[in-house]
């Protein structure tokens, strides 16, 4: 496959293809799991989990989906390292790298992450920074491939916080040939760098990624429409500056209405109802955040089984 011993920094390092590879080895996967069929890729291995920002989802999904894969997965917390008290990331790296076989890391700036790949030895996942969160949008185009089989040409709209969620959904929409509209309130949107990077991988499959203040003009003909939480994990002081400036940015039936029939309605999780979404959205029929949060498990599976294992998927 040739996806052995690589990092998943961000979407954008990888090819067309290899997203591709991802999907299929994450619909393997899900059907493994669901028919109950054995897929111990990973036994015998070790994955340290660190976490500078706490988790339900990642957490869970992560620990979950190594055991099913046949691994031992080690949690370690900010202040259950020595990284908490100021241990250089590159001494980490290549300590755990004489552990484990992987490392997927949660934390706040990206270049931690880029630190701790360029000197361990091992695959590094990135679970989560503040400018990406590369294995979400894997699940998000995921999700919408079981709801909508084909995907090229498909139109998601993003709104709310031009936040690394969306940064990340603009890659995994521009490898796959989708479409990629957001409204974000001005003060508010995506790094100019990220939209460009998306842009030129948006040109070879021959999509579009806009970047828009209107919501309701966004959403117009969207097969799937996408919200975040309006302050992202360490921005609680900045609640009722973002209340305002984004009240607009949600996703209700007023803007459901706009977008097509079939449309389907996805959030990362976790929801403050009433803010970015509406109670009544959120358990309507056209809601699949649940069915996304599962596939969490399933794509992370497939991400640590291409990287990690020895074995031929």
């Amino acid at each position: 496959m040739g996806m052995k011993g690589r990092d998943l920094l961000s979407i954008h390092d990888y090819s067309v293809g290899e997203v591709a590879t991802i999907m299929d080895v994450s619909r393997k996967l899900k059907k493994m799991q669901k028919a109950g069929e054995e897929h111990r890729y990973l036994e015998g291995k070790n994955l340290a989990m660190i976490f500078h920002k706490a988790s339900t989802r990642t957490r869970v999904s992560f620990e979950v989906g190594f055991s099913q894969l046949g691994g031992h997965p080690i949690y370690l917390s900010d202040s259950g390292t020595q990284m908490g008290r100021g241990e250089p990331v590159r001494d980490t790296a290549r300590v755990l790298s004489r552990y484990v076989d992987g490392i997927m890391i949660r934390t706040f700036a990206q270049e931690t992450v880029v630190e701790l790949a360029k000197y361990a030895d091992v695959p590094v996942i990135n679970g989560l920074t503040d400018l990406l969160h590369p294995c979400q949008a894997l699940t998000d185009i995921f999700t919408a491939i079981e709801y909508k089989g084909t995907i090229r040409g498909r139109k998601l709209t993003y709104v709310g916080d031009g936040n690394n969620m969306l940064h990340s959904l603009m890659f995994a929409c521009a490898k796959m040939g989708m479409n990629l509209s957001c409204a974000c309130p001005e003060g508010y949107m995506p790094d100019p760098r990220i939209v460009k990077l998306a842009q030129a991988d948006a040109a070879e499959t021959h999509c579009k990624i806009e970047v828009l203040t209107n919501p309701l003009e966004a959403a117009k003909q969207a097969d799937v429409l996408y919200t975040d939480v309006w302050a992202s994990m360490g921005m609680e002081e900045q609640q009722s500056i973002r209340q305002e400036a984004m009240q607009d940015y949600q996703i209700n039936s007023r803007l459901l209405s706009v977008a097509r029939p079939d449309a389907i309605v996805m959030h990362c999780l976790p929801a403050h109802r009433g803010e970015e979404i509406t109670d009544e959205v959120m358990e309507g029929p056209q809601s699949v955040i649940f069915d996304q949060a599962e596939n969490r498990l399933h794509v992370q599976k497939a991400i640590m089984a291409l990287l990690m294992s020895d074995e031929n998927l």
